[in-house]
């Protein structure tokens, strides 16, 4: 009876999910706490929830602050000059504005928000693809696809999603993958430079100088800076029409932006590069805090979200210094950074039903009996490999609270650790960021004017592969 209630659950979660009747948030509430009653256990709703919020304390905390962090980082202007480099190394050959747009992408995901990453990568290349006549799907899917292996940084989503689900440290998940995720960049690149043959032998080597100097000085002035605050990963909305995005428009960011127009009229939300926030004189101090950081974070000097929050506070105090600027700042980041703690705590309502009951144990049991004996000792290989399909047809609330737990299970009781389990459950990524529950790949295809289907079409297969080989990566390290 607990399997069937327990698979019951997941699925009701799923369909109210993804047919947009209810929030995740209160999904991720309601549902559970109904279910519970159903069990016979209502009295001890309480004791469970409880139970889970302590364990998922520090994975909200880490989330809190690394997007405060990266936020006031571009509203600084940390990563302007990068965005300029770039625009600079592409000039007009097609091979260099496609491998720039994937560096580009890769660097601005460091904030861990979709949205953000695609306006700023679009606001940037777009002149160059259209004045030079490229494919403007070339542009959306490599973009697309950097930003979903980056989607695997902690405090992005994923990773903090199976560290929630599974109550496991995010560190002791990612800092293992960071190889394979390294692979899988690299792999992005080479499928950049491949792309951008393609474009070359189709187009020609453009090297005209009133061309190039056209263009990037068009493009300097286009370029999405900083926003100073957006939607989290998947949190964020946006229309396929794509003809303006004002700077909180559908990302769930702070006080809109100033925008420019291109030469065809169309506007792109962008920040005045002489906006209040920057901050050209503490840039070196930025980034060597930042360097810092992640590299405390790799090392695990500290807990990540001790790290962050330190990182935090001495980010807005030094570049901040006023108190009216300090709380603008918070402010512009706070609907974020609620919709992302909102998601985690209320994730401990249906984590905390599903163990306290026994509902995934009756679960894991029952998905146990169906598994060859054979293949029980590769559930990390089986996880990887489902996570592919699974987080492009299912949001990643629907995969890590709903299904990476019983596969978790399931290798448990074939010896395979939770912690491999969780690292393949992150495999997937490269193609969930294509996934038309992704509200944020609404952004890139509709300021990039790219029909969504034709997107799907070119990124499927190019996104699949890249997760494929960032899984023989992980296999070929010893990761998984």
């Amino acid at each position: 009876m607990l399997t069937i209630l327990g698979f019951g659950m997941i699925a009701t979660f799923l369909v109210l999910i993804m047919m947009k009747k209810v929030s995740p948030i209160a999904a991720l509430v309601l549902i559970p706490a109904l279910f519970c009653v159903l069990v016979g256990k209502g009295a001890k709703l309480g004791d469970y929830v409880v139970a889970g919020i302590g364990d998922l304390a520090p994975t909200a905390a880490m989330l809190m602050f690394a997007i405060v962090y990266f936020g006031l980082m571009i509203d600084v202007g940390l990563f302007d000059p990068i965005v300029r480099g770039i625009l600079k190394f592409a000039k007009a050959d097609p091979v260099r504005i496609v491998v720039g747009t994937a560096v580009l992408a890769a660097i601005v995901s460091l904030d861990g928000d979709g949205s953000t990453t695609f306006m700023i990568t679009v606001s940037a290349m777009y002149p160059l693809y259209k004045r030079l006549k490229m494919s403007l799907i070339v542009m959306t899917g490599v973009a697309a696809t950097a930003n979903g292996v980056m989607n695997t940084l902690p405090w992005g989503g994923p990773t903090a999603r199976a560290a929630t689900a599974l109550k496991l440290d995010a560190s002791d998940i990612f800092v293992p993958m960071i190889p394979a995720l390294a692979v899988g960049l690299l792999f992005v690149f080479a499928l950049a430079y491949v792309l951008g043959r393609r474009e070359r032998k189709r187009l020609g080597y453009l090297s005209l100088d009133e061309v190039t100097e056209t263009v990037t000085e068009t493009s300097d002035e286009k370029v999405l800076v900083g926003a100073g605050a957006s939607g989290g990963k998947g949190s964020g909305s946006g229309s396929g029409s794509g003809k303006k995005a004002s700077g909180g428009a559908g990302t769930g960011s702070g006080p809109a932006a100033p925008s420019y127009e291109n030469e065809d009229g169309e506007t792109f939300a962008a920040l005045d590069p002489n906006r209040a926030t920057l901050r050209p004189k503490l840039y070196w101090f930025n980034a060597l805090m930042t360097v810092t950081l992640l590299t405390a974070m790799i090392m695990e000097w500290l807990p990540i979200p001790v790290l962050f929050i330190l990182g935090a506070a001495l980010a807005l105090t030094v570049n901040f210094p006023h108190m009216p600027d300090q709380r603008a700042r918070i402010a512009a980041h706070a609907e974020n950074v609620l919709n992302v703690s909102g998601m985690v705590f209320a994730a401990a309502v249906f984590t905390g039903v599903l163990q306290g009951t026994g509902m995934v144990d009756h679960m894991a049991k029952w998905v146990v009996g169906g598994i060859p004996d054979w293949m029980g000792p590769h559930m990390a290989l089986v996880t990887g490999v489902l996570s592919i399909p699974f987080t492009y047809f299912m949001s990643n609330d629907g995969f890590y609270f709903g299904i990476l737990p019983v596969l978790a299970e399931a290798g448990n009781a074939h010896g395979v650790s939770t912690l491999e389990v969780a690292r393949a459950s992150l495999i997937g990524q490269p193609l969930h960021m294509s996934s038309p529950l992704v509200p944020a790949v609404f952004v890139l295809v509709g300021m990039a004017k790219v029909e969504f289907g034709d997107h799907t079409k070119f990124t499927v297969k190019w996104a699949a592969l890249t997760a494929l080989v960032m899984l023989g990566a992980g296999f070929l390290f010893g990761i998984l």
